[in-house]
């Protein structure tokens, strides 16, 4: 796609390449033509693209907690390599060859970005990013990348049945019954779900040992994935990622951690910062 190209542009021709995928959000029918640049269903319920090249499938306003500080501190944190080997063991658990991908709350967007930049086909994949944050999509639509980002509700998927190869999910909620819907009969679930030690140095940072926030179990997420699916593989990734020191305290900012915490240990953690973190998980795929 032409790099040069508008947003908008941009925006409506990967809409014109893959109309399929979507349908109404009014009466559940596939989105039958494009008229400049809204998407318009069989009887007539229209859907406006906009500026940045996306699109709000949401038919109510949601507010997060994650604002636009928050999220350009994920921003910075993930575009110097946080998530990369988390990204490239989701690569390995993907088919090689081309795949219609969504990503599941989708956030600002990196990850699905540096997953695409990782894989290598002649025929490139076409991918789908979405998200709840009007924020987040909104950065995620100043990425270098091919995807197309949506704000969408995980519950009500803006997609048609069986239309995607894979799905995946950095540390987002789930709703299997419409992962089930939209992927293809043979397709690929990616789940990646944190364990107890990830950022577990941040933790100990802000939080005294007797705070409920001090430690963190995400086990029973884990359970929940492999009832629904027992064929699943499971494959826990590790590593220490080396902080970038002028980094350290957007990494702090970056995640939920920090909205507990006191002030004064917040204040005394940005004043304290660690050579490394523990990224600790566990990729479920099916």
């Amino acid at each position: 796609m032409d790099k040069k190209m508008k947003k908008i542009d941009k925006g409506r021709q990967f809409l014109q390449n893959n109309l399929a995928l979507f349908k109404c959000g009014v009466c559940d029918q596939p989105y039958a033509k494009i008229e400049d640049t809204s998407l318009v269903c069989p009887l007539g319920h229209q859907l406006d693209l906009n500026k940045k090249g996306s699109m709000v499938f949401l038919k109510h306003a949601v507010n997060t907690e994650y604002d636009d500080a928050m999220l350009a501190a994920r921003r910075r944190i993930l575009t110097a390599g946080l998530f990369d080997g988390i990204i490239q063991a989701v690569n390995q658990s993907l088919p090689a060859t081309p795949q219609t991908i969504l990503d599941v709350g989708t956030g600002e967007g990196t990850p699905l970005a540096r997953l695409l930049a990782q894989r290598s086909s002649q025929t490139p994949d076409i991918a789908v990013g979405f998200d709840i944050s009007k924020a987040g999509v909104q950065l995620a639509t100043q990425l270098d990348t091919d995807a197309f980002f949506a704000v969408a509700d995980l519950a009500q998927l803006p997609f048609n049945d069986q239309v995607f190869d894979a799905i995946i999910e950095f540390f987002s909620p789930s709703a299997y019954h419409e992962f089930q819907r939209v992927l293809k009969p043979q397709g690929t679930l990616v789940k990646v779900v944190p364990n107890a030690g990830y950022l577990q140095e941040l933790r100990e940072k802000l939080y005294l040992p007797d705070s409920k926030n001090y430690t963190y179990d995400n086990q029973a997420v884990v359970e929940r994935f492999i009832q629904q699916y027992p064929e699943a593989n499971k494959q826990i990734v590790q590593y220490q990622w080396a902080i970038p020191q002028a980094l350290w305290v957007d990494l702090l900012h970056m995640t939920p951690l920090h909205w507990g915490a006191r002030a004064e240990m917040q204040v005394a953690a940005e004043q304290q910062p660690l050579p490394t973190v523990t990224v600790d998980v566990t990729i479920l795929q099916v």
